[in-house]
């Protein structure tokens, strides 16, 4: 049995989001102790997802108001609620909108890594009871985001989503792994299964397929592609092992997947479209190699268009395989992406691209929403 200790609520500083769109003010909000099967967690630091930015815009359900957002962090657990095994507090942490039972049917295959106990879902409240832990000043509830919302500096998160990290791991490298590296990392390590000697294409050059190219590189891709509209992702995209680059508006009467398929002598063995638009999906799908091709879905698509295609080219040997979290299955493979940063095979910090403090918090979605960073780390004490 984990150790249960008695605690009360807590005043803490958060950033708090009162309706579509607007600026996030940091006040003061009332953390609740953790119930059963919870754990309070002293965040320190935190990073902006472009999740985060989808639904600070989003004015109809599941967005819902006032909410704290975050969901990319790393923290030390302060307290742990009753039935809580195998953490105590002061143990180094990521929180995950991922949970990992441990016991279902989903968590004991290797096939899965969608929890089917307690399956994603955006609700407002925790996993197990759908209630707050967080209230404002006059006593009002604010709602959680994934059951993190880490813009806070403590929050209380459900057991199934934690993750011990090892504490040699800095903490804002360790923020990463809580979601957008590892998403891409993983997607071409877990659920492509990258080989080496293969050719990968990526569609979108944003923080996750940045995070792709890292994974194939790892995997030793020979030839890793990189698609994208922004001229500037060229030299960024070789940071991250990006062999070659195409910009789709300088083919001229080319489309994207003849040219992938003549760079590639017959098409990619491995696409991953990254933005979320089914058009790519598409181009994506398209560019892959008849015979083997897999084409890898990590972006929801933004309009809710269907994805339409050619069931001749089903039959001629590839495939479709939808992404959440990369495949990662998160208390089994984020210590072993941990290690691996810390031998050196993965390449984190160079994600990282500003920092700011939490007062300063909507610096960081400027920056974001004007194509400036990758990942801000968010400090709570500076």
């Amino acid at each position: 049995m984990g150790v249960w200790l008695t605690v009360l609520p807590w005043r803490r500083a958060a950033a708090v989001c009162r309706a579509a769109g607007e600026p996030l003010a940091v006040e003061e909000v009332v953390v609740d102790p953790p119930k059963a099967h919870e754990l309070r967690i002293k965040i320190v630091c935190t990073s902006l997802c472009h999740s985060d930015v989808t639904f600070w815009r989003m004015k109809d359900f599941p967005g819902v108001f006032p909410r704290i957002f975050g969901h990319e962090a790393f923290g030390v657990v302060e307290s742990t609620g009753e039935h809580v095994e195998g953490f105590a507090a002061g143990d180094a942490v990521v929180p995950t909108f991922l949970a990992q039972c441990s016991e279902c049917a989903d968590c004991r295959s290797s096939r899965s890594n969608v929890c089917s106990k307690y399956r994603f879902a955006v609700r407002p409240g925790m996993p197990r009871d759908d209630t707050t832990r967080f209230r404002d000043g006059d006593g009002n509830p604010i709602h959680h985001l994934f059951g993190v919302s880490s813009f806070s500096e403590y929050t209380v998160v459900d057991v199934t989503q934690v993750v011990k990290v090892d504490p040699a791991v800095p903490p804002a490298t360790a923020c990463l792994l809580s979601c957008g590296a590892t998403t891409g990392v993983g997607a071409a390590w877990k659920l492509a299964k990258v080989e080496p000697g293969s050719s990968v294409a990526i569609f979108g050059l944003g923080a996750v397929g940045l995070a792709v190219a890292e994974g194939a590189r790892i995997c030793g891709a020979s030839k890793i592609i990189g698609v994208d509209l922004n001229p500037d992702k060229e030299e960024l995209g070789k940071k991250f092992g990006v062999t070659h680059f195409i910009n789709p508006k300088e083919l001229g009467e080319k489309t994207v997947s003849q040219v992938i398929i003549e760079m590639t002598d017959g098409g990619a063995d491995y696409c991953f479209e990254c933005i979320g638009l089914a058009a790519l999906m598409n181009d994506a799908f398209q560019s892959s190699r008849a015979g083997w091709g897999k084409t890898i879905i990590l972006g929801v698509e933004m309009h809710g268009a269907p994805l339409t295609i050619s069931s001749l080219e089903i039959l001629h040997g590839k495939c479709v395989m939808g992404s959440q979290f990369g495949g990662v299955k998160p208390k089994q493979d984020i210590p072993i992406l941990a290690d691996k940063y810390l031998n050196k095979e993965l390449e984190l910090d160079k994600f990282i691209t500003h920092e700011v403090g939490l007062k300063d918090i909507n610096t960081a979605f400027d920056l974001l929403l004007q194509g400036k960073s990758l990942r801000c780390t968010i400090w709570m004490d500076k």
